[in-house]
């Protein structure tokens, strides 16, 4: 594996490592729809800046997406599909 391939998988591994952060990524991909931050942050019962610190982590390993919507930033999923086998098989790995 090439250097920048096994940094970019570490940062998604790191990413999907954190409760937090998984719970981020479980919310907005159940939406099945862009949601805003503020959205997730009510729905966790978070800080906003918490959530937010959480999605750029989100963010750089490329599970997320962030939009500007007027002042609002808004999120979506990256590769829906793939998300869900990653988390199917971290889920017949711990079983």
């Amino acid at each position: 594996m090439e250097e920048d391939r096994i940094r970019r998988t570490s940062d998604l591994l790191n990413a999907l490592g954190s409760p937090t952060r998984l719970k981020i990524l479980l919310t907005v991909q159940e939406t099945n729809r862009p949601l805003h931050i503020e959205a997730v942050s009510k729905a966790l019962k978070m800080d906003y800046a918490a959530v937010y610190r959480h999605v750029k982590v989100l963010q750089k390993s490329g599970l997320i997406e962030v939009y500007e919507v007027g002042r609002s930033r808004v999120l979506t999923v990256k590769n829906a599909d793939t998300v869900k086998q990653l988390i199917q098989i971290a889920n017949k790995i711990i079983h």
